[in-house]
């Protein structure tokens, strides 16, 4: 499925940049380069791409381009809601309160900036749902109907005017919507997913220095297609169509940040661990890098079952969620449960093993008595989350022993 998800992607581009080839308009009387069909699906393409990178600041710049781009009263009116000020003010605070955040990130203690983190975080899924739901479509449809009314009309019809009131009657950018539209949001989706890692990258940091940099790294990027389409809608499509390669490279790393932060947000918004009791069989947690030469990915999330029957511990999961169930089994030399600022984790002597979603803070005697772990509970603490970090994005060998 994966072998032919690249060469279905590279198809999927060739088609729609061989749309406008087809509906350019005669030689002899050509159109400005930015209106043209081809130039139309450049910028759709960039305009795609940075909202992916950056929802709801994507958003809201585009919805100011239009709103200043409409010069009557009556085109004002007529723009879609992203484009009305009653939304781009709102988000645009939003975004300045996200971005002093993180300036300030560096002199705040973690306690404080971490939910604000983890806010931050579901603004990002939320927005991401609603332009994938809402801002691409409409942007798609905007591009159908541009290449329909560029589309060339027969000579037989120009010369007689054959049925031309049925046939001028006729908008065929319905069908291409069937194909541009799905097509947008998968790209949307792809960079959405490879963009919004970065945000789980902040709430595993336990450095502010290191937040201002992932984000500013990202708003550099979106600037840069920005700028790109506006001066070369060519250049911005090449920019975008390197970004939609790499977000493609790194689908499965950003599939599972994106469950991973989906389950921190969820469970420390909720105060899940006031809910919750672990089990004494099974219980689902995230993998490091320990189980990678046994096929399974750093964190992957599955369940870590106990197997006293044998004195192992099995760890099972589906892979992308939704796949038949794999399973392998681990055993750990020296096991012990670290008890972290905010979140705890598995661990072998100094290594992590698995990490533990925030529903477990205040249950890891329970773990450690589960999974029959010598070490007990041990505090992890600050100090060592640059180390934990760095393990769980494979920066280190794992000492457990996988069998």
């Amino acid at each position: 499925m994966k072998r032919l998800a690249l060469p279905c992607l590279v198809l999927g581009l060739l088609a729609v940049f061989a749309v406008p080839l087809r509906a350019a308009p005669p030689p002899e009387a050509p159109q400005p380069a930015d209106q043209s069909p081809a130039g139309a699906i450049s910028k759709t393409v960039a305009t795609v791409t940075g909202i992916a990178i950056s929802p709801l600041l994507g958003t809201g710049a585009l919805g100011i381009y239009e709103n200043l781009s409409a010069k009557t009263p009556e085109k004002k009116a007529a723009l879609p809601w992203y484009a009305q000020w009653s939304f781009i003010l709102p988000a645009l605070a939003i975004v300045g309160v996200c971005a002093a955040k993180d300036s300030l990130g560096a002199i705040l203690p973690p306690g404080m900036k971490k939910p604000l983190d983890v806010l931050e975080t579901i603004e990002n899924k939320a927005t991401g749902l609603v332009a994938a739901g809402a801002v691409v479509p409409f942007t798609m449809n905007s591009l159908s109907q541009m290449i329909v009314a560029h589309a060339p009309v027969s000579p037989v019809i120009q010369s007689t005017g054959l049925a031309a009131i049925h046939i001028g009657a006729i908008d065929g950018s319905w069908f291409l919507n069937l194909l541009t539209v799905p097509f947008g949001i998968a790209v949307f989706l792809l960079v959405w997913m490879a963009s919004h890692a970065i945000n789980v990258l902040i709430l595993l940091s336990p450095w502010g220095a290191i937040d201002a940099a992932l984000k500013g790294a990202r708003t550099a990027l979106l600037g840069l297609i920005t700028l790109s389409a506006t001066l070369n809608p060519w250049i911005g499509a090449a920019l975008s169509l390197v970004v939609i390669v790499v977000a493609y490279l790194v689908a499965g790393w950003a599939f599972r940040l994106t469950v991973f932060g989906t389950v921190f947000s969820w469970e420390f918004l909720t105060g899940a661990k006031h809910r919750f009791k672990p089990s004494g069989k099974a219980n689902t947690l995230f993998s490091s890098s320990q189980l990678a030469k046994q096929g399974v990915p750093m964190r992957t999330y599955g369940r870590l079952i106990n197997e006293p029957e044998n004195g192992r511990l099995a760890f099972t999961y589906k892979p992308w969620l939704v796949l038949p169930e794999k399973k392998v089994t681990v055993a750990l030399a020296a096991p012990s449960v670290g008890k972290g600022l905010f979140f705890s984790s598995i661990r072998d002597a100094e290594r992590t093993a698995f990490v533990l979603p925030p529903r477990y803070r205040g249950h890891e005697d329970a773990v450690a008595r589960i999974y029959q772990l010598e070490g007990g509970v041990q505090d992890a603490g600050l100090l060592k989350a640059w180390g934990s970090l760095r393990e769980l994005f494979g920066g280190g060998a794992a000492k457990a022993q996988v069998v």
